[in-house]
């Protein structure tokens, strides 16, 4: 009986399993050389010829021309790990990717998939039990804690080489949108930390700003660009001529009645300059258009105005300035106003507003050229959510390797506890858990084994901080070191990872309408049909 098209293609069971696993795992291993300090990056190249040079893990991922519906599985692994902790990214898909490969082994022994998935549960609850043991509670205002965390996070990516300075304005940044709750809990509104970047200067000459960077001109070159204090309207009506709601037309027999009709346009435009000079405004910052004669007459009148600015820039500008933004020019007054300092940088093209009490910062970042500002920019993007991760959990780990390898030892004793097949699930779950310091090691061009064995031995002596040095290869306390990480961020890399492989291991059956590819197109170096275990042709490329 045929049920299924001609085209329609399924795999089961084992080979079902080999395949999934096969496809994560080539995903895992494909951003690994990424891990720690040492981690080289990766240069992709889009089908329309740009270039993205990084060593950030979700970024990789994202842009990597991945079509095989397993392999985006574990991409998904890595953005859920950016969406709920910022970083930790290529460790959970590293962890996931290992689990996979000792799940294989232990398919090889006959054992049931569900009883793997039964022990890696176990493991991974466990495993996040104990990293709350190990985490060290700390004071979230403890700026040179946050500056240490921030550090860490830039280690090994494009903004190492001055982390100093921009670690400092990652903490100053947290600090300044950073509220504390009528619990006592810190809630870091990161929403309010904008990211402008400047190409042609040094990463050395980056900045915070105490509120927006605006890329807007004047709307004339007559009007001023500097204030010290000055009073600001954030307009969200236009500045011109009213336009009726109908087409019409006017029949016009003498000049007399068309000078007319162009006075009663200019004296519309007056009154509403006129209003924007009664409610005492320096500085207009307008969501809409700004008639050519209101341009002039503003500038008369020593007022700036910029136009077409972002809805984005408004809202964020209201939060700086503490002003209201007025959608009706005949209803506006003082008290719609908020006060602000305006600066202009010529060179580039930018207006610098800066509110006394500012709920809200912007850091402007500077390299030498796109690629390195976007790589920044990731660097810096990591870093602000690990720091407040940080000042809102309270909680901190020793980096290095240490945690591993000290989960590791307490999941193996653990195992001892857990009775029936789900022991080897646990232990293998611990085995996978020390993939991060090996691959640490071995992208330090260190040898993995003996600083395995090193790592072991200092934790089976008490040394729970004992962490790699990558640089030295020495075995270090590393919290003491300065190598810290977000407990937080820990624990979601162990329970995505050991989520996703579970969802795999789960699968049994892959039916396909078509071929195994999630874009449907066939010529487009798709998955190549079940044989293939394509889908990772793009990868190829990309790599």
């Amino acid at each position: 009986m045929i049920i299924m098209g001609d085209d329609a293609q399924r795999v089961k069971d084992k080979d079902a399993q080999e395949y999934n696993i096969s496809a994560a795992r080539a995903v895992a291993e494909s951003v690994r050389s990424t891990l720690g300090p040492k981690g080289m990056d990766k240069m992709l190249v889009d089908s329309m010829g740009s270039v993205t040079i990084t060593n950030d893990g979700v970024t990789i991922l994202q842009e990597m021309d991945i079509d095989n519906p397993t392999a985006e599985m574990i991409v998904e692994v890595a953005e859920t790990q950016e969406d709920e902790a910022g970083d930790g990214t290529t460790t959970a898909v590293a962890i996931a990717g290992e689990l996979l490969k000792n799940a294989e082994d232990l398919l090889d022994q006959d054992i049931h998939p569900t009883a793997i998935i039964k022990g890696f549960n176990m493991a991974a609850t466990e495993a996040r039990d104990q990293v709350d043991d190990i985490a060290e509670n700390v004071d979230p205002t403890d700026e040179d804690l946050l500056r240490k965390v921030a550090e860490t996070s830039m280690t090994g990516k494009s903004s190492e080489l001055d982390k100093d300075l921009l670690a400092s304005l990652v903490v100053e940044a947290v600090r300044g949108v950073t509220v504390e709750a009528e619990d006592g809990s810190h809630v870091v509104d990161l929403e309010f930390v904008e990211i402008e970047t400047q190409t042609g200067r040094s990463a050395s000459e980056s900045e915070l700003l105490n509120g927006a960077v605006i890329d807007k001109d004047p709307v004339n070159d007559d009007m001023p660009v500097e204030f010290d204090s000055a009073d600001v309207l954030l307009l969200n009506d236009p500045v011109e001529v009213e336009e009726t709601d109908a087409d019409t037309s006017v029949s016009i027999d003498d000049p007399d009645q068309l000078q007319q009709f162009l006075d009663s346009e200019e004296q519309q435009l007056r009154e509403k300059v006129d209003q924007i000079v009664a409610t005492g405004a320096d500085v207009v910052f307008c969501q809409k258009g700004i008639d050519d004669l209101a341009q002039y007459l503003l500038a008369e009148e020593g007022i700036l105005a910029v136009r077409r600015t972002k809805k984005s820039d408004m809202g964020f500008l209201q939060e700086i300035l503490g002003a209201e933004i007025v959608s009706d020019l005949d209803a506006a007054t003082d008290a719609h106003l908020g006060t602000g300092s305006i600066s202009r940088d010529a060179d580039a093209g930018l207006f610098y507003v800066e509110g006394e009490d500012a709920h809200g910062v912007t850091i402007l970042l500077r390299g030498s050229t796109e690629h390195v500002v976007d790589e920044l920019e990731r660097g810096i993007q990591d870093a602000l959510d690990v720091v407040s991760t940080t000042a809102a959990d309270g909680r901190v780990l020793p980096g290095g390797g240490a945690v591993e390898v000290e989960l590791a030892s307490r999941l193996r004793d653990y195992a001892d506890s857990v009775s029936g097949r789900e022991q080897l699930a646990v232990e293998a779950f611990a085995d996978a858990v020390e993939v991060v310091p090996r691959v640490l090691a071995g992208n330090a061009g260190l040898d993995s084994i003996d600083t395995l064995v090193d790592l072991r031995a200092a934790h089976e002596g008490g040394d729970v901080r004992a962490g790699l040095n990558v640089f030295t290869g020495d075995v270090v306390d590393t919290l003491d070191a300065g190598v810290v990480e977000p407990a937080h961020s820990k624990e979601q890399a162990l329970s995505s990872a050991s989520e996703a492989a579970n969802l795999v291991l789960k699968i049994d059956d892959i039916i396909a309408a078509g071929d195994l590819s999630t874009s449907g197109d066939d010529d487009e170096g798709g998955a190549g049909g079940m044989g293939g275990m394509g889908g990772m042709g793009g990868m190829g490329g990309a790599m």
